[in-house]
């Protein structure tokens, strides 16, 4: 299990959150999502043996969220 830590601008308001959490838990191979709302990181931890870390970077940016 690995764990990546993001920062995302859009984290800190509840619509962005809820649309970041349904995208990565319907991701295969993620296994938590965890958004602190205070200052927009996100801490995920998944199995890397079934998705890369690139990948769930790339799925973030094409719903319209952007990374500090």
């Amino acid at each position: 299990m690995e764990n990546v830590r993001i920062q995302i601008k859009e984290a800190t308001r509840e619509e962005p959150i809820q649309t970041l959490e349904v995208t990565l838990m319907s991701m295969e191979g993620i296994e938590r999502a965890l958004v602190d709302i205070k200052n927009g990181e996100v801490t995920i931890d998944y199995n890397e043996n079934e998705i890369a870390k690139e990948k769930i970077i790339q799925k973030i940016q094409q719903h319209g969220l952007h990374l500090h």
